[in-house]
C-alpha cells in the first residue's frame, strides 16, 4: 500500500526543510532534493514505528486519511499565507 502526502519546502538559513503537512513530520537537508529524500525516510520510519506501536490506524484517521480500495489522503480546499497582527513583544528583564 502507498500513502500520499503534501510537502511544504522552505529554507531556514542555508538549510532546506521539508514538511509533510498531513502527518506533521519534517526533515532537512543541504539541498531541496536531500530534504525531500530525508523527509521520505522520516515518514517511512514514523509510519513503521506507529505500526509497531499499534497506533498507525489512529494516526492516519486523525490526519484525515480514509480507507477504501486505496488509502485516500485528505483533500485540501485551500492553502494560503495568512497575516495576523501580534501584540507588542516585550522582553523579560532578569
Amino acid at each position: 500500500m502507498e500513502i500520499q502526502f503534501t510537502t511544504r519546502i522552505f529554507k531556514e538559513g542555508r538549510t532546506f526543510v521539508a514538511h509533510a503537512l498531513e502527518l506533521d513530520v519534517s526533515s532537512c537537508g543541504g539541498t531541496k532534493a536531500k530534504a525531500v529524500s530525508n523527509l521520505k525516510e522520516a515518514v517511512r520510519l514514523f509510519l513503521e514505528e506507529a505500526e509497531k506501536m499499534g497506533t498507525l490506524e489512529q494516526i492516519l484517521e486523525e490526519a484525515g486519511y480514509r480507507k477504501g480500495k486505496k488509502l485516500a489522503p485528505p483533500k485540501f480546499f485551500s492553502v494560503q499565507r495568512m497575516t495576523l497582527p501580534l501584540p507588542p513583544l516585550t522582553h523579560a528583564k532578569a
